[in-house]
């Protein structure tokens, strides 16, 4: 017997008067309709009625995500890691292209339908149940974006420091564990950040659009200047120290596979919720070739010219420098500084806004539509990364590991649930607006709102994977055996356990629906589509 129908509370539709911005898009980008539940929908959050990113936006997006200090740091140490380097670049390679394949799998579903990361996981945890990989993402993200805006601030505070020499004064008073100078270069580029973020996602797409370009001119600058001071004979794409002992063949294989768990992780957070860009593009064709240009492509010319920049710094200072802000710094001439420095900014504020921001905005969003809009939800965020004060235990390595661990140790297993849900439970069939209604007749209310098996096999995926990522960590540090390297693949292994649970937990008892013979309001991914 079929259930009464719940009672929903409707959201308004969408008039062309309507002043609301769909995430900074023109009035009437969100196509709310008259029959969505408030609880569910807003402007943020529903389908767009167009999508109009090119390739090339998708590709700015991925040099803004790569072109940062963190990034620069991740590509430099690989290299130093004690392998050859044409291992390094065969490892880079490998990693680079499975980012590439997961990032087109996850884009899908959010291009089809033009809805956001939280909102496609309603499909298959559920309209409720997807509260909770929207929560996980946005806490990992709000720590994150506290971090990267710290960095930021350390690369503003040279500037300070050269243009302005009294300010050296400020270093000696601190607050919170921060200091005075600190505090200053950390608030102009929280209240920078957030005016960028508040004008929405089409200043954003220009912001990125500009930024990871003109990261690319300075970085070229900056290697051309050290190599002409170091000459070209003296460049190696070996940054690894030439004491460090001979690993041997299954050695170096461990850390090649090491490599590309690191790129893996290093990009697992922005793959995950990738689909909050994904949305805006035109077509599936588009957000891949965009994809292919901002990954392999990007990423290897980034990595060689990381490698050689940093090689050069070994003859032209006597040492080798793997942060692009002491590098710049030891160049000790105005222009430079400034110039670098700014730049630096430029490129941490980028990945900021597009890996740490916007998560966050769709992910708190989803929580509560009628009181949260994507502006309030990145405000959560920025407000809360400021508490956190990231400064003091950034540099705490057993505090990231701990903290951030356990949270980061679920992005894998988040990862497999959609891919199974989308790909093999659901078949890439989609009623989008079922996503949108609290009725108990919909196609995603299953028992209460949550769906059991994604629950089930977030738990069956998600505590092994806690586990792994904490547990040989602490062992090694009571002075026991050292398997700590297993942290390199968590997200493998909870990608591959939380897919795997799911799949078998809907053979079994099968929840996500196919809609088989159905084509009305069915979003069907396997349809192929003009892809120009």
């Amino acid at each position: 017997m079929t259930p009464p129908p719940r009672t929903s509370a409707v959201a308004p539709p969408t008039t062309p008067q309507d002043i609301v911005e769909a995430a900074g898009h023109p009035s009437g980008s969100g196509n709310v309709k008259p029959h969505y539940d408030s609880r569910l929908a807003n402007e943020d959050l529903a389908p767009l009625r167009t999508q109009k990113w090119s390739w090339y936006n998708i590709f700015a997006f991925w040099m803004s995500d790569v072109h940062s200090v963190g990034g620069y740091v991740t590509a430099g140490s690989l290299f130093a890691l004690g392998i050859a380097a044409w291992q390094v670049l065969v490892a880079l390679v490998v990693g680079i292209v499975i980012v590439q394949i997961f990032t087109n799998l996850v884009a899908k579903p959010s291009q089809k339908t033009g809805v956001p990361y939280p909102v496609i996981n309603r499909a298959i945890f559920g309209v409720k149940g997807a509260n909770i990989p929207a929560i996980i993402r946005g806490l990992i993200a709000i720590a994150w974006y506290g971090v990267q805006t710290f960095l930021a601030a350390q690369s503003l505070n040279i500037v300070f420091l050269k243009f302005f020499p009294g300010s050296a004064a400020l270093l000696d008073v601190s607050f919170l564990g921060l200091s005075a100078l600190g505090w200053i270069s950390y608030s102009i580029l929280w209240v920078a950040q957030v005016a960028l973020f508040w004008n929405g996602m089409e200043v954003i797409r220009r912001f990125i659009d500009w930024a990871g370009p003109a990261v690319y001119v300075v970085m070229i600058v900056l290697a051309v200047y050290l190599i002409s001071q170091a000459g070209w004979e003296n460049i190696s794409l070996d940054l690894s120290d030439p004491a460090q002992p001979d690993v041997g063949f299954w050695g170096s294989l461990g850390l090649m596979f090491m490599a590309i768990g690191v790129v893996v992780s290093y990009f697992s957070g922005p793959m995950l919720n990738f689909g909050d860009f994904a949305r805006y593009g035109k077509s599936f064709g588009a957000v891949k070739k965009g994809n292919f240009w901002g990954l392999p492509v990007n990423f290897l010319f980034f990595s060689l010219l990381v490698v050689i920049t940093a090689s050069a710094t070994v003859p032209v200072f006597g040492e080798l420098i793997t942060d692009p802000i002491h590098t710049v710094e030891r160049i000790d001439t105005p222009v430079a500084i400034l110039l670098g420095g700014l730049t630096f900014v430029t490129a941490t504020v980028g990945i900021n806004i597009v890996a740490n921001f916007i998560a966050p905005a769709f992910d708190f969003s989803n929580v509560a539509p009628q009181k949260i809009s994507w502006r309030t939800g990145g405000m959560i965020a920025a407000v809360g990364s400021v508490f956190l004060l990231p400064w003091n235990w950034y540099s705490d390595a057993t505090a990231i590991h701990y903290s951030l661990g356990l949270l980061a140790a679920l992005i894998g297993p988040l990862f497999g649930l959609l891919i199974a849900g989308y790909y093999i439970a659901a078949r890439q069939r989609i009623r989008t607006d079922d996503m949108f209604t609290m009725s108990e007749t919909g196609a995603y209310w299953y028992r209460n709102g949550y769906n059991p098996n994604a629950l089930k096999a977030l738990l069956w995926a998600g505590i092994p994977t806690i586990v792994i990522a904490v547990l040989p960590k602490l062992i090694a540090d009571l002075g026991l055996f050292d398997i700590s390297w297993i942290g390199n693949f968590t997200w493998f292994i909870g990608c591959g356990l939380g897919f795997l649970a799911f799949t078998v937990l809907e053979r079994i008892d099968p929840r996500v629906p196919t809609f088989d013979g159905e084509t009305e309001g069915i979003s069907d991914g396997t349809v192929t589509e003009d892809e120009s």
